[in-house]
């Protein structure tokens, strides 16, 4: 059986230390090779139009091009390589701004080899990858935005209220509720009739009515 090919990398940090560990580090493995490295953006631009990596290994903070302008413009040329970040921001606006930008793995410097061997395979089948306190970041953010979206939606609630009304949209009975909210049975059917008296609606169908027309409890949670 043939062995299938090594994923090929481009690597790009300004820092020639870092370079030098990094690319040691990737010789270790039999499943990528490195076939070009970049100090600076504009330096990562050339070397990935001659390379054709599969892969783009690249650092945020380069000198001219950043990492972020630099993954933009290697997509809009070539849309089908996979670009890994692997840097020291850990900032939600450098976090956000690479992910805009296209790029489908985010690491911080720390990760061990065999993560960002990993990562970069899993980039170049095309999966998405992203360190563990990325993930949190991420999960965090879309939780924040989801929870000002539906108290913007129902200001006339409380956050309790509003969670419930989330349950009891994505298809849960009172008992359900009360147990995994922890509360008693009694006090979901009163936070319940709080509910309907505040929407000004009739019954537990209309709530729910309202509460998806709003983009919430599309399916059973």
């Amino acid at each position: 059986m043939t062995e299938p090919s090594p994923v090929t990398v481009v690597i790009a940090d300004d820092h020639p230390m870092f370079l030098f560990g990094l690319r040691a580090a990737l010789a270790s493995s039999d499943s990528v090779v490195v076939v070009g490295e970049a100090a600076t953006g504009e330096e990562l631009l050339a070397v990935a139009e001659r390379t054709a990596p599969d892969v783009i290994l690249t650092d945020l903070a380069m000198p001219g091009l950043d990492g972020v302008a630099a993954t933009r413009a290697i997509l809009a040329a070539r849309p089908l390589t996979g670009v890994l970040v692997l840097t020291m921001h850990e900032d939600d606006e450098a976090l956000f701004g690479a992910l805009r930008a296209g790029a489908r793995g985010y690491l911080l410097k720390g990760a061990d080899t065999i993560e960002i061997i990993r990562a970069i395979l899993a980039v170049a089948s095309g999966d998405a990858v992203y360190g563990e306190h990325v993930a949190h970041r991420i999960v965090d953010f879309f939780t924040s935005a989801h929870r000002d979206y539906v108290a913007r939606v129902f200001p006339q609630l409380t956050d309790r209220e509003r969670e419930i009304l989330e349950l009891v949209a994505a298809g849960c009975g009172n008992h359900e509720i009360a147990r995994r909210l922890v509360l008693s049975d009694k006090t979901v059917r009163n936070y319940v009739s709080a509910i309907l008296t505040k929407l000004q609606v009739r019954d537990r169908a209309a709530a729910v009515a309202k509460a998806r027309d709003a983009g919430l409890g599309s399916g059973k949670q």
